[in-house]
């Protein structure tokens, strides 16, 4: 296991896609003023929080590019989102549920049960990448200039007894009670919403609150989640949906090519943001996984693409981003009942 902490790993992840920023821009402003611009970042701890320290490191690499970047700390991704679209941040980094109000189109990449595993998010990637993606990624005033991913998103649950979709009917789930997708899947199943956010769900779930909390590999030991899984609980080894962080601009205060080049170089730094997530997974200990049936993995494929489907047609979700990720499914495994169509 490498020196840098598990939190580490998390910012790093994130900060990768917020550096790329940077390069992207200096070689335009290196010989003029230094471009002033802001930069919120969305960090649970604040200003001394491991995302927020890792992102400072790039403020001497953009003053050397040509841009004095002011890089500030947010504890409430809330706060952050409201005042970017406030105008007072040039660029944040937020997940990619909160991203949703800026692009619909990115904001429906977290859809539940769209992105069963890593060989599919890359092709989404790859695909996202692409100069002629730029329009997907582009909403009034808004860019989306990098996304990167964070991991599968787990359920963890605190009995390892509930083992199937009937058996989450009445029980206690930490949810995001911003993320409509979130609380309409635990009603679908007959669970109880507790409202919940980024920086109390663990908290809720640790101490008993709740019975069962969903959150990538890469938070279970930053955020001590193996205090509520053990000694009888277990991580269900089932993608419920992929968690991504996004950086996002307003166009208008950036070079033209920006999000381009930043998405270029991003896609070039996937690998090391696959080696966190793989790191974190593995930290995991194997006892604590919990592998489900084939026919309940199936029933969790089916409550999901109904839930997905609603989500759709409520206008939750974008309909292109959900036919694209069908098709990458489809690409990858042929054999879904959801292909035959």
């Amino acid at each position: 296991m490498n020196s840098a902490t598990f939190p580490q790993r998390v910012a790093l992840a994130a900060a990768l896609c917020a550096s790329l920023l940077l390069p992207s821009l200096g070689h335009a402003q290196a010989k003029a003023e230094p471009l002033e611009r802001s930069f919120c970042v969305f960090d649970p701890v604040g200003a001394n929080g491991p995302l927020f320290a890792i992102t400072k490191t790039f403020q001497p690499v953009a003053l050397k590019r040509g841009i004095r970047l002011d890089l500030r700390a947010y504890t409430d991704e809330k706060v952050a989102a409201e005042d970017f679209k406030a105008g007072q941040c040039d660029a944040v980094l937020l997940t990619g549920t909160r991203a949703r109000e800026f692009n619909r189109f990115t904001g429906s990449l977290e859809a539940m049960g769209a992105v069963p595993g890593e060989e599919e998010m890359r092709l989404l990637y790859n695909t996202l990448s692409q100069p002629k993606a730029r329009p997907f990624l582009i909403d009034g005033p808004y860019e989306v200039a990098g996304v990167f991913p964070a991991g599968a998103i787990y359920l963890h649950t605190r009995d390892r007894s509930i083992d199937s979709v009937e058996k989450l009917q009445g029980k206690r789930i930490a949810t995001l009670d911003y993320d409509e997708a979130s609380v309409r899947m635990v009603r679908h199943v007959g669970a109880s919403v507790v409202g919940s956010n980024s920086a109390n769900f663990a908290g809720k779930f640790n101490n008993g609150s709740v019975d069962l909390a969903y959150a990538p590999a890469v938070a279970y030991q930053p955020l001590e989640l193996y205090k509520g899984v053990t000694p009888n609980g277990a991580v269900v080894r089932y993608a419920l949906a992929y968690m991504n962080f996004q950086v996002i601009i307003h166009r208008d205060r950036f070079p033209e090519e920006a999000g381009q080049m930043v998405r270029d170089e991003s896609i070039k730094r996937i690998d090391e943001a696959y080696g966190i997530i793989a790191e974190a997974e593995q930290g995991i200990p194997e006892e604590v996984w919990m592998s489900l049936p084939q026919e309940d993995t199936a029933e969790y494929d089916k409550m999901l693409q109904k839930v997905r489907l609603s989500l759709l047609d409520d206008g939750v979700y974008d309909e292109r981003a959900i036919k694209l990720m069908k098709a990458i499914r489809c690409r990858v495994d042929a054999t879904r009942s959801e292909c035959a169509s």
